[in-house]
């Protein structure tokens, strides 16, 4: 099993950084755990995308968002002024997949996370990318439950969240009700509890005054709504710094501890300019797409940062991840969108979706990583 180290490519007279992207991706297609269906005598093919990723018992979980039976459909965002891909007729549910390798995967528990009311109320339109973080022997799953039918309108996500020891009994806390998010994780330290949560369109990082706050959210609303109000107080990374991050950014995967502080990955909505696509060998700029990048903080105190990559880790550049080909349809063009990460001794996994169809893994030698951003980034 090859798992690359990434690799650093001049640009010009600047520096960047490319995760590799293992050969055997996509490492879980639709068809391989039966999100397949018939429609007028065709076969069609679901999504599995956006898996939060960790270790247990020594296997990797991967927990990627679900669905079939849906209809692609393109629309006019007027909110951004421009043509959007999206789906709809469908209510997003988590499988939870293991894998002894980290690169092949199967059904672990057969029991989907399911966000339908079935199992609450809270929310009936779907649960999404999901981000797992352990704390000692408990498992955090933060996710996106909706509150809207997907793609019919704004303040439709709510932070969800549940905990789980085993992955077969998961139990549900709530959702924190009083603005729309998603895209959030937790991080625990000697120094306290963070969440690092996305107020549109910059990343925002608080301290919990207790683990309570999460795990018991409607007894805190109104500190939950403080929150959103002094979001200018929180911001850790503001979007706009660069063309690839001009529309957007948002967490990626949870935190990762190593020997210079907090690995940070996120991703970003922007242009992808022609200097970062020629690294790639494309012909051509990609004007809207999301990206990989990644930031170092502070270990004693994750709200600063050391660094911060001024180019992506990596950019949409296989077919998967692109416009998508007669092997790889896609769901939505030009997306690489990671969720989860482990470390393996030396090497970095990250698990990431593609075309909002597919999950890809993308590895690095973690020590390259840390000393390109050490050399390269961006300071404060």
């Amino acid at each position: 099993m090859n798992i690359g180290d990434g690799e650093i490519v001049r640009v010009n007279d600047k520096y960047l950084f490319k995760l590799s992207s293992f050969d055997g991706n996509p490492i879980v297609k639709p068809e391989d755990i039966g999100l397949v269906w018939k429609e007028a005598g065709k076969e069609k093919r679901g999504a599995v995308f956006n898996g939060g990723a960790g270790i247990f018992q020594g296997k990797t979980m991967l927990l990627p968002r679900c669905h079939k039976n849906y209809k692609r459909i393109k629309f006019f965002d007027k909110e951004k002024g421009f043509e959007r891909y999206g789906m709809e007729n469908y209510v997003s549910e988590i499988y939870i997949l293991s894998s002894d390798d980290g690169t092949h995967f199967s059904i672990y528990n057969n029991n989907p996370i399911r966000g339908d009311g079935s199992e609450h109320k809270d929310f009936l339109y779907g649960i999404e990318d999901i981000r797992i973080i352990r704390h000692k022997d408990m498992f955090y799953l933060i996710g996106c439950g909706k509150i809207k039918p997907p793609f019919k309108g704004g303040n439709a996500d709510r932070i969800a969240i549940y905990t789980t020891k085993d992955f077969k009994k998961i139990e549900y806390h709530g959702i924190i009700s009083p603005f729309d998010a998603r895209n959030t994780t937790l991080l625990f330290t000697d120094n306290g509890i963070y969440v690092f949560l996305r107020f549109y369109p910059n990343i925002n990082v608080v301290k919990l005054p207790d683990i309570e706050f999460i795990l018991e959210p409607d007894k805190h609303t109104e500190w939950w709504e403080r929150q959103e109000e002094q979001q200018e107080k929180s911001v850790l990374l503001k979007t706009g710094d660069f063309p690839h991050e001009s529309e957007k950014i948002g967490i990626g995967t949870q935190l990762i501890p190593t020997e210079k502080g907090w690995l940070f990955i996120y991703h970003s909505v922007g242009h992808i300019i022609k200097e970062i696509t020629d690294a790639y060998n494309l012909k051509k700029d990609i004007p809207r797409g999301y990206s990989v990048n990644a930031a170092l903080l502070d270990y004693e105190n994750p709200m600063k940062v050391i660094a911060r990559s001024q180019f992506p880790i990596y950019i949409p550049n296989k077919p998967y991840e692109l416009e998508g080909d007669g092997k790889y349809p896609i769901d939505v063009p030009n997306v690489v969108f990671p969720t989860g990460a482990i470390l393996k001794d030396e090497k970095l996994f990250i698990y990431a979706g593609a075309g909002d169809k597919y999950e890809v893994l993308l590895t690095a030698n973690i020590h390259y990583l840390l000393e390109y951003l050490l050399k390269y980034g961006q300071r404060p």
